[in-house]
C-alpha cells in the first residue's frame, strides 16, 4: 500500500482490540512516540501544545475524508461528531500556509535537474504539521482520493486507500471479522462486534 502521512494521521484512531477506539495522540508521550515514528531524526520534540494541534487537524482531515467517501457512511468512530466541512477545509488550508516554502532547483554537473523544497520555518512542530497539511491538500486534491474508503469491518474505524477494484476492507483480519459478522447475522445470532465502537 501507498505510504502517506496523512493515511498514518488519521490511522492514530483505530480500534483498541476490545470494543473501543483507541487514539493514539491522547497523551504527550503517545504524540511523541508517533511523531517518532514519522521523524526518526529526532528533531521534533513534543509537547501538549504540538499534540493539540495534530488532533485538530486530524480532526479536519477525518471530516474531510468522511466528506470524500460519500455517499458510502464514514468511519464509525467519529461520525456523530464530524468538524463542519467550511471549518475543516478553513483549519486544513491555514495549516499548510504556516510554513512559507519554495522550490529549488539544482543541476549538478553531468547529472539530471533535481527540485528541493526549502522552508524558512524554524520551528520543526510548525514543519511537520504544515507537512501533514500539505499531503492532505495533494491526496484529496488528486486522483488517489477516488480509492479512498471507510472500512466496512464490525468495530474497524480506518479509512483505507483500495488496492483492487473490490476491496471492502482494510486488511484481511477485518475481512475475515466481516465474513464471520455475516454468518452469524444469517443464522440469527448477533455477530461479533456488529455495534458501533465505543468512543472514548
Amino acid at each position: 500500500m501507498e505510504h502517506r502521512p496523512v493515511l498514518e494521521l488519521v490511522s492514530t484512531i483505530r480500534h483498541d482490540g476490545d470494543g473501543g477506539v483507541a487514539d493514539d495522540l491522547d497523551t504527550v508521550e503517545g504524540a511523541a512516540r508517533w511523531i517518532g515514528r514519522q521523524d526518526p531524526s529526532g528533531e521534533v520534540s513534543a509537547d501538549e501544545e504540538l499534540r493539540l494541534r495534530l488532533v485538530e487537524l486530524r480532526r479536519s482531515v477525518r471530516a474531510l475524508f468522511a466528506e470524500a467517501v460519500r455517499p458510502a457512511p464514514p468511519s464509525p468512530a467519529d461520525a456523530h461528531r464530524l468538524m463542519p466541512l467550511d471549518r475543516a477545509l478553513a483549519h486544513l488550508n491555514a495549516e499548510a500556509a504556516r510554513e512559507p516554502v519554495a522550490p529549488r532547483l539544482e543541476w549538478p554537473d553531468g547529472r539530471a535537474p533535481s527540485v528541493r523544497t526549502l522552508s524558512a520555518e524554524p520551528d520543526p512542530g510548525v514543519r511537520l504539521v504544515a507537512a501533514l497539511a500539505r499531503d492532505a491538500i495533494d491526496f484529496l486534491g488528486g486522483p488517489a482520493r477516488e480509492g479512498l474508503r471507510a472500512c466496512t469491518a464490525p468495530r474497524c474505524v480506518r479509512y483505507f486507500l483500495k488496492s483492487h477494484g473490490r476491496q471492502e476492507w482494510c486488511k484481511p483480519a477485518c475481512g475475515n471479522r466481516a465474513r464471520v459478522a455475516r454468518h452469524y447475522r444469517r443464522r440469527g445470532g448477533d455477530g461479533d462486534g456488529e455495534t458501533a465502537p465505543k468512543t472514548p
